[in-house]
């Protein structure tokens, strides 16, 4: 019987579907970011066209604004392109991470969206088959409507149990890699199932999909249920349900618990992660709150009850994920709050996550992050260290100058 993926894969196949298959599929939305401009040059070499216009969502995230007279030339070719061929869905700089905007005004359960990310997994929280491409690859689905794939073998992760204080989805993400590796899930569909799961509300569950990308997962799903209609239907959305069968043959299943303790990644990789207690009083310079991962109104709200009141000893930088979360957070005062502490406001966006523009790292520091990556150079100079965890980790290091555990202020 069917797995969620395959269910999804084959609502739009008009059949059955079988794991190992390649298929081909008009998905419901084709992502891109300011990076999309070699996506529309290789459409440009083909000398074709944009089949489906209203289907393509295109925002400006990655280097924006931007960070040098050429960035800003490829922008303005995108921009060009976006009006050329008619693409009435584009959000310019400032509007947010591609991602967050995905979720935010587009994806519904059951849909399938193909972006030109690798995190466009995120959007699984919501029920839909989620899964990123390379250019050349969205070049042609540009230009046909269509994407060919190979149907993705599942894997069952459920995961029970309570919480401790102190511990956050981005916990129980690094927990998992941690114990799956970074090739754990390569190019499998994971499921993500269990009372753990279905207790966190969509922006948790948004961190879990986004982070699966760091196993290896062609796509993350989480079965709709309440949480999710109350989240889409704010835009109308009426719940679809695109939930696996009970009978659902999956390549394996897995159980896990929430860790005991705060997860901390150690440079440089994500699947290196320990307990905070192992890594407390390591000194850092900066410190980033954000991300597609972890820029969302309740992790900005977590990283603002621990630091509120206090002063940040690290350089802070804060980038909301979309324009949406900084006039909600600006609204329930925490921009305010945040920046009386000496955070530095970033405008929506990745900010410095890649490692381009907006804090980049020297040779020789260290810093503490709450986005999905801490490869070597992946924020600056390769000789520069990343620690990843939760938002409230990230805030107690902040106050702090050092990797603490935020348990002591919760």
């Amino acid at each position: 019987m069917p797995t969620m993926a395959e269910e999804v894969l084959a609502a739009k196949a008009g059949r059955e579907v079988v794991p190992g298959e390649f298929i081909s599929v008009e998905p419901d939305w084709c992502l891109l970011h300011d990076g999309g401009f070699l996506a529309f040059r290789y459409l440009e070499e083909m000398s074709a066209g944009v089949a489906r216009p209203g289907r393509v969502v295109v925002a400006f995230d990655h280097i924006c604004p931007a960070n040098s007279p050429e960035t800003a030339g490829l922008q303005d070719y995108v921009r060009e392109m976006v009006g050329r061929y008619g693409i009435e869905n584009f959000f310019d700089c400032g509007c947010g991470i591609c991602h967050q905007v995905m979720a935010e005004e587009f994806a519904r359960p059951g849909d399938v969206i193909i972006g030109g990310d690798s995190h466009t997994l995120t959007a699984g929280a919501l029920g839909a088959f989620a899964a990123g491409m390379g250019a050349s690859d969205m070049a042609v689905l540009l230009a046909t409507g269509e994407v060919w794939l190979k149907v993705p073998e599942s894997i069952k992760v459920t995961v029970e149990g309570e919480p401790g204080a102190g511990v956050f989805p981005k916990d129980l993400a690094l927990s998992i890699i941690a114990q799956l590796g970074p090739d754990g899930a390569n190019y499998r569909a994971v499921e993500f199932h269990g009372s753990t799961v279905m207790d966190m509300d969509i922006p948790g569950r948004m961190t879990l999909c986004n982070m699966a990308a760091e196993m290896g997962a062609k796509t993350a799903m989480v079965p709709p249920d309440g949480r999710t209609a109350a989240f889409t239907g704010q835009r109308g959305v009426e719940l679809t349900r695109r939930s696996p069968d009970r009978d659902a043959e999956y390549l394996e299943e897995m159980a896990f618990e929430p860790p005991s303790s705060p997860m901390v990644a150690v440079p440089h990789r994500v699947d290196d992660a320990r307990s905070v207690e192992e890594v407390e009083g390591t000194e850092v310079d900066q410190v980033f709150i954000g991300s597609c991962t972890n820029g969302r109104l309740e992790d900005l709200e977590a990283a603002e009850g621990v630091i509120r009141g206090r002063e940040v000893r690290a350089r802070t930088l804060v980038a909301p994920a979309s324009r949406r979360v900084l006039l909600e957070a600006a609204e329930a005062g925490l921009i305010a709050s945040l920046a009386r502490a000496g955070c530095v406001i970033l405008p929506p966006g990745c900010g410095p996550c890649l490692g381009q523009h907006q804090g980049v790292l020297g040779e020789g520091e260290t810093a503490f992050s709450t986005s999905s990556r801490n490869f070597r150079g992946r924020q600056g100079s390769p000789e520069a260290g990343i620690y990843l965890g939760s938002p409230a980790t990230a805030a107690a290091t902040a106050v702090e100058g050092r990797i603490a555990d935020p348990r002591r202020y919760l």
